[in-house]
């Protein structure tokens, strides 16, 4: 069986982030056939501009994770909600990977949202935006592989994610899917 490579981007940039915990459970629990790296660098993309997305001018930060995205074969976003939305940094980044429009880096790779936030819903919101970001992207994004843990900041006060059964069982359903999705994907090219 061949290795899947998943690129997670997490959209918290706070120390002690839920998400960033949740995105190193899903390190720690994928499957041996799943490599997932977790793309370190949100913070140092400038906002999209296309005064700046010039073919050889486009900002270092921008065109590494052009690169990382292009390098996977499908992508995990872990996100938090913020004000009932995505948070900008996951936003810009979804900006810079799908242009040029229609060839993008994120064209065609499988996808997910996954996350935790502090109310009730887990974030549910913030990652159907997400989720519609990326599709309009143009990635194949993987609405049934979902995960949105409610009370991040209770459930997880003493527990690390990956320590909780229930958590990383459904982070490797999600890890399934996208490869499931790559391998099929990479057979029909």
């Amino acid at each position: 069986m061949s290795t899947t490579k998943v690129l997670a981007l997490v959209g918290s940039l706070r120390n002690g982030s839920t998400n960033a915990a949740l995105a190193e459970a899903v390190v720690a629990v994928a499957p041996e056939h799943i490599e997932v790296d977790i793309y370190d660098g949100l913070a140092e993309i400038p906002f999209y501009n296309e005064d700046i997305d010039v073919p050889g001018q486009v900002p270092d930060a921008a065109a590494r994770l052009r690169a990382a995205v292009a390098d996977a074969d499908s992508l995990l976003l872990v996100s938090p909600e913020y004000n009932g939305s995505a948070p900008a940094v996951l936003k810009n980044a979804i900006d810079w990977i799908s242009r040029p429009f229609g060839q993008g880096a994120a064209a065609g790779k499988p996808a997910a949202v996954i996350g935790t936030a502090f109310g009730q819903f887990g974030g549910v919101w913030a990652h159907d935006e997400a989720r519609k970001s990326l599709g309009i992207a143009g990635a194949n994004v993987l609405d049934a592989a979902k995960l949105s843990v409610a009370n991040s900041v209770v459930r997880f006060a003493e527990l690390h994610p990956k320590d909780d059964a229930e958590v990383a069982g459904q982070v490797v359903k999600v890890l399934e899917a996208l490869a499931g999705t790559a391998s099929t994907e990479g057979a029909a090219a």
